[in-house]
């Protein structure tokens, strides 16, 4: 008997979901809703046994999403009442979730208040939480959390330099993000490589549209890009990255623009799209090919932040074993990997050019047999490791 886990990722205008069997680890259905919130029709996508079905519908909020996610699958398969349980991924956990949880009320007034460190991220996750557990009531309901893995990151990592009493009663600290992708990605490092991951210092380059390192030394985090909210670190799709935090006070005064405006600047108007006009790396590297000079700049400004952080992560670990590109610019960017591995040289990384060309969606190595770090391309799969999660969270 398939033991079916749902999985859900309620963003602020879509949902993305999938029934994954947790014996046999295979997707049985896998789909999307967009436009939810919308006052124009939106759409829903359901994918199963290789079939696709698409509708068109109001959905005015998480609840009527929720509702023809549900449709679909009574239409087209699997049998939604048959799942055993349903993980949410949840961004924020702030200090009180360092784990994945099942999900009650009291775990829901709880993320309610650490809304205000995720308010574009944990407001829609706590209203498809809501609706899921409305709707499929007699199942267990799991969280897991995008900042777990990082909770336990030493204090000289995740301490700002502020006041430490306005600190600590307002929960700032780093938490980092893309932790289930980090923990699944240098999991399969270790057992790629056939070594115990307690004797593995590696990092892990988790580049897409959002995008952050980890620094892993024994299977344990140490450091992480990304901090308070996912908007620090690296340069990113539509993010800024690192910026002076004066810039804030200095955009306020001289252009009159208040704290909303300068956050949606800094997270949906900045990063390539600011430097180059596109967020994809495809036509990013098309561009530069074309002789476009604010191209090749954003090029070198992204890669000129990875590099810098790989190089903060190597001294802090003091040695590295591996260097795992993954998520889908790592996973697809050759030209991407090629600038940064280049420029390792001095660490003892040396490029198998030939492997790197190679697309795949299988682990990979992609450094010389004479590199003295492994280069490595590691897809990573988010929800086969919120289905661990889920199934470790409800002793199934």
């Amino acid at each position: 008997m398939p033991k079916p886990i749902l999985l859900l990722n309620c963003g602020s205008s879509s949902i993305k979901y999938q029934m994954i069997d947790a014996d046999t680890e295979s997707v049985m259905a896998v789909g999307l809703v967009q436009k939810v919130g919308d006052p124009t029709p939106g759409t829903i996508d359901h994918e199963v046994g290789g079939e696709e079905f698409h509708d068109e519908a109001y959905f005015p909020s998480h609840t009527e999403a929720i509702a023809a996610v549900v449709k679909m699958f009574h239409r087209h398969g699997p049998e939604i009442r048959d799942a055993v349980a349903v993980g949410h991924r949840t961004v924020h956990g702030g200090e009180e979730f360092n784990s994945t949880a099942v999900i009650d009320s009291a775990v829901i007034q709880k993320l309610v208040d650490l809304s205000g460190l995720a308010p574009l991220h944990n407001p829609p996750g706590i209203s498809g939480i809501r609706a899921a557990m409305e709707i499929l009531p007699s199942v267990p309901h799991v969280a897991v959390f995008d900042t777990a893995f990082f909770s336990n990151l030493p204090p000289e990592a995740y301490t700002y330099a502020i006041d430490r009493q306005l600190a600590k009663q307002h929960s700032i600290r780093r938490y980092g993000f893309h932790g289930t992708s980090h923990q699944y990605v240098s999991g399969r490092v270790a057992e790629f490589l056939g070594r115990d991951i307690c004797e593995i210092k590696q990092i892990v380059c988790h580049l897409g549209n959002g995008a952050s390192l980890s620094a892993i030394d024994g299977g344990q985090p140490i450091e992480t890009t990304m901090g308070l909210t996912p908007l620090q670190g690296l340069v990113m799709g539509t993010r800024s990255g690192d910026v002076d935090p004066g810039l804030h006070a200095y955009l306020g005064r001289q252009l009159n623009l208040d704290v909303a405006d300068i956050d949606t600047l800094l997270n949906k108007r900045s990063g390539m799209l600011g430097l180059t006009g596109k967020t994809d790396m495809r036509d990013i590297s098309a561009l530069i090919a074309a002789g476009d000079e604010d191209a090749k700049l954003g090029m070198d400004v992204y890669v000129h932040r990875l590099v810098g952080y790989i190089g903060n992560y190597i001294a802090h670990l003091g040695g590295i074993d591996a260097i795992t590109f993954t998520a889908g610019v790592g996973e697809n960017a050759s030209d991407v990997r090629k600038m940064v591995v280049d420029k390792l040289g001095y660490f003892g990384a040396v490029l198998d050019e030939q492997a790197n060309a190679i697309r795949s969606k299988q682990p990979r190595r992609i450094s010389t047999p004479e590199s003295k770090v492994e280069i490595l391309v590691i897809p990573t799969n988010e929800e086969l490791a919120m289905v661990r999660e889920t199934i470790r969270a409800i002793g199934a």
